[in-house]
């Protein structure tokens, strides 16, 4: 480990350390990424001159002024990113069908090595794109989306499947083009692995709010008797059940219900038709744990008062400021036994945590 990662890892450690001090927790467990090639998702807006085209980001300058930075390699994408970026850019600069009003490439990898591209284009994609993007798809073997507004191509197939190694077991994630998944595989399979150490063993059931594709779900289901998970989006929810029956996993129900609807149905105030629909019988569970992973904004009102019924809450946090004000609520019921950091964004101030509490 270098000396300028680890300063800045330590850095992360301090701040997180001091903003959370209130809540007397354990020290720290930090889970350190790579220092390069750890990202699985890049996405690139293509720069257009008189003679070139080229990858390219933004950063602002002093005065405030967005400038183009040009991206010949990515060196915190993982390697098969940067092998395909230059070999899918010649391609495109030598055909004009590709690379008329290209406006951005998006990249999805797999530890494996598997790649889908999403080129995303001002223009509406004729025969003769498809044709181009078939012959590119082969020719350099990946997946191929084509998008532009009111359009959408898929060559193939619109997704990669992941392998997530945790206590020695694989397990296989659908993982769809423009769906949330975990952009630092390498840290993420350690984040599974400190959840189900967290998790212990239960005889009881797990209640997961904003599961996605599944990603806690599936590790998480070896250590309760069943697991009632929940997540709205519809394309989530699809992966999840696709993940589920890949796995062979077996005490696993899916609802799709936001956090809030599911408050609403837990203390009887509605009804659902979507539970009905998919047979769950919310009433036969018995809850002891509740693990969430809210989206940037943390937990509303509501289901916070419902978290705090809960014998344990795992919550892992893309955001320290909104968990930090979750706490406030759930540090009058619940004490944190375990604190995790997980450093999904090396060099920046990004920081993922996890926390467990447990019931005074």
């Amino acid at each position: 480990m270098t000396s300028s990662y680890q300063q800045q890892l330590d850095a992360k450690v301090a701040r997180i350390t001091a903003q959370f001090a209130q809540f007397n927790p354990p020290a720290l467990t930090v889970f350190a990424s790579p220092e390069q090639h750890y990202r699985m998702r890049a996405e690139f807006r293509v720069w257009h001159t008189e003679d070139d085209m080229f990858y390219a980001m933004f950063e602002r300058d002093r005065e405030g002024q967005k400038k183009v930075i040009r991206i010949d390699q990515f060196e915190v994408a993982d390697q098969s990113i940067n092998q395909l970026m230059p070999k899918l850019l010649a391609e495109m600069k030598a055909d004009p069908i590709l690379s008329q009003r290209l406006f951005e490439v998006h990249f999805l990898a797999t530890l494996s090595g598997e790649v889908l591209v999403s080129l995303i284009y001002h223009r509406k994609l004729e025969q003769d794109w498809l044709t181009a993007a078939q012959a590119l798809a082969q020719k350099l073997n990946v997946q191929l989306v084509g998008r532009c507004r009111g359009q959408k191509f898929v060559l193939d197939n619109e997704f990669v499947v992941e392998k997530l190694n945790v206590f020695e077991r694989e397990y296989i994630y659908k993982q769809i083009e423009s769906s949330f998944t975990q952009p630092n595989a390498q840290v993420c399979q350690k984040m599974l692995q400190w959840a189900c150490d967290v998790a212990g063993e239960s005889e009881k059931d797990l209640l997961e709010l904003y599961c996605g594709n599944g990603n806690f779900t599936l590790p998480l289901s070896t250590r309760f008797r069943r697991v009632l998970a929940t997540e709205l989006a519809k394309s989530s929810v699809y992966a999840a059940q696709w993940n589920i029956e890949q796995n062979h996993i077996n005490n696993i129900q899916v609802a799709r219900l936001s956090a809030e609807e599911f408050t609403q149905a837990y203390n009887g105030e509605r009804e659902f038709r979507r539970l009905q629909e998919a047979n769950i019988d919310i009433t036969s569970y018995d809850f002891d744990t509740v693990f969430v992973d809210p989206p940037r904004a943390g937990i509303d009102d509501e289901t916070l008062k419902l978290l705090q019924r809960f014998k344990r809450i795992i919550y892992i946090s893309c955001n320290p400021d909104t968990l930090y004000e979750n706490l406030q609520t759930l540090g009058q019921t619940h004490q944190v036994t375990q604190f995790a950091l997980f450093d999904q964004f090396p060099y920046t101030h990004h920081v993922e945590s996890g926390v467990l509490l447990e019931q005074k």
